[in-house]
């Protein structure tokens, strides 16, 4: 902060790429500064205020970042202020507005940028932890100067289940606004956690959602930032989109297209409110700082102030319904996440979203002509896979083995069926024809340790360094093998191949009560991955859900 006068200026921040370390925020946008200057009795010389009042010849310069949808209300209040100070013990303040979003502030503010704003307004307050530097977190001097709930927007028939927003989500075609970037997409996947308290919906249960949901968006090459895009496709006939967003979004994107056939609810649990905050983010004259953001809050807190808040589609501090009957009314709030689930939440996304470099590897030894209920288990396992297919984006790449004892070439346990490459519909097809098509061989053994250890050099040597490369090994039962290597000696030997900078994992998938939880157990951990045995056939979707969480 500091003493000097400058003239009014517009201009437009160049696009760029921001990484946030703390949970890889990737953010891509585009800024634009508004100057507010205090004038004194006499219009400016380039007119942008006039009006009566006692003239501040040295104001104090106060500089100020803020989410771009609040920049029309804070300049108005900027102004505003500006044709009062000096009057009646009001400061003499300018306020040099830069228009940018929260979580690239967020991102300047942890790196100790030379450029930090003396004030900072989020839309939500969940990015000021997000901004510590190392030596504190930025203080908030105003809890809130508005409020907007976070709502679902889509079709009315779209939501036959608004009971909770896990179920709303499991429904409909849920369309997050990145989560890592947006503060409606990490407040919907926090709601998702919330409301837990209320419905008391198990980690399996959320897991069986958000997996998919994240494989599906998060590993996009661009995701989704702009709600109005996704509204657009809410809104087309027969469209499943449902999309988490502010009531402030949805409310001016109804004023501009009265003909959307769209309407925002909550769920039934309740929902999280997006608070815009002021934060005092400068270094020296904080107490400057600090006074300036109450006397700013203050202003919008006037009667025409408020009107002009009310208009833009934003409630006040305590979430009062808008007028008009615009919006969703009033509203039930979930507990609000604290820092900790805030991060993990926001991490677990990170990981869920990798992109996947997969083998599926599946035993078609003797065992699997088994019949469990009305089916072999071949067929049961054929069915999981084919299911678990779907949960895979198209930016995946996946490949299929068999094994069983010696049906590959040279004599090899294992044989190639679909090489690794990007799940397109041909692969895709390639896949689930090539296992519509297996037989369990009769009398064929289970060649299990010498496939895992081929089936983790073959990923190897395919390695995708922007992926996670793992094989997802399917079997019923145990090593029976006589020419193999004993299960010390095949551990000793994964253990060996292991590359903390290049990881592969097996996934083990066991199925039925004669497969050996123990011996898929010691052949995931000496790679770093997991095991699951599903004792039942209705557990085996569930059991894909676990692998794709175990990444």
């Amino acid at each position: 902060m500091g003493k000097h006068s400058s003239a009014v200026t517009r201009s437009n921040n160049n696009r760029r790429s921001v990484y946030i370390t703390a949970v890889g925020l990737l953010v891509i946008s585009l800024g634009a500064v508004f100057v507010v200057r205090s004038f004194g009795s006499e219009a400016g010389a380039d007119g942008f205020l006039s009006g009566a009042g006692q003239s501040c010849d040295d104001p104090t310069q106060v500089s100020l970042s803020a989410t771009p949808e609040m920049q029309p209300s804070l300049e108005s209040a900027a102004k505003s202020l500006a044709t009062k100070g000096g009057d009646d013990g009001t400061p003499c303040l300018q306020f040099t507005i830069t228009a940018a979003p929260s979580a690239k502030v967020a991102q300047e503010l942890a790196n100790s940028t030379d450029n930090r704003p003396d004030l900072w307004i989020p839309d939500s307050s969940l990015w000021v932890a997000q901004a510590d530097d190392g030596e504190s977190v930025p203080a908030v001097a105003v809890p809130s100067i508005a409020s907007s709930p976070l709502v679902l927007v889509g079709r009315n028939t779209n939501f036959a289940d608004t009971s909770s927003w896990l179920r709303a989500f499991g429904a409909a075609e849920p369309a997050l606004l990145d989560p890592l970037n947006t503060s409606p997409g990490a407040l919907a996947l926090l709601a998702v956690q919330s409301e837990r308290q209320r419905t008391s919906a198990s980690e399996t249960q959320v897991a069986t959602v958000v997996v998919p949901l994240a494989q599906r968006l998060g590993s996009m090459a661009k995701p989704y930032t702009d709600p109005v895009a996704l509204f657009g496709r809410a809104d087309q006939d027969g469209s499943r989109v449902v999309v988490p967003a502010s009531e402030q979004s949805f409310v001016k994107y109804q004023e501009d297209h009265p003909d959307a056939q769209l309407k925002a609810v909550v769920p039934a649990t309740g929902t999280l409110t997006l608070d815009y905050p002021v934060v005092v983010t400068a270094k020296s004259d904080v107490e400057q700082a600090t006074d300036a953001a109450k006397s700013l809050a203050a202003e919008l807190l006037t009667d025409g102030a408020a009107q002009a808040r009310d208009e833009a589609g934003f409630r006040d501090a305590l979430f009062s319904p808008l007028s008009g009957g615009r919006g969703v009314g009033d509203l039930t709030q979930l507990p609000k996440p604290n820092g900790e689930t805030i991060d993990k939440t926001l991490l677990n996304w990170t990981r869920l979203s990798l992109s996947t470099h997969s083998l599926a590897v599946i035993d078609i030894s003797g065992s699997m002509a088994e019949v469990v209920g009305k089916k072999t288990r071949m067929q049961l396992t054929i069915e999981a896979a084919a299911g678990g297919l779907s949960l895979f984006p198209n930016s995946a790449s996946l490949g299929l083995w068999t094994f069983s004892t010696k049906i590959g070439e040279l004599g090899a346990d294992y044989k190639e069926l679909v090489p690794i490459a990007p799940l397109s519909d041909r692969q895709r097809t390639k896949i689930l024809d090539n296992l519509k098509v297996q037989r369990p061989i009769p009398n064929g053994s289970t060649g299990l340790y010498d496939t895992a250890i081929a089936a983790v050099r073959a990923v190897r040597q395919q390695y995708d360094s922007k992926a996670v490369n793992s094989i997802l090994l399917f079997t019923d039962g145990k090593n029976d093998d006589p020419g193999s290597p004993t299960l010390e000696e095949t551990v000793r030997t994964l253990e060996g191949l292991k590359d903390p900078a290049r990881p592969v994992r097996i996934i083990a998938l066991g199925m039925g009560p004669e497969a050996n939880a123990d011996e898929l157990r010691a052949l995931a951990k000496a790679t770093g991955g997991q095991s699951y045995v599903a004792r039942n056939p209705s557990d085996l979707r569930q059991v894909f859900v676990d692998a794709l969480q175990s990444r």
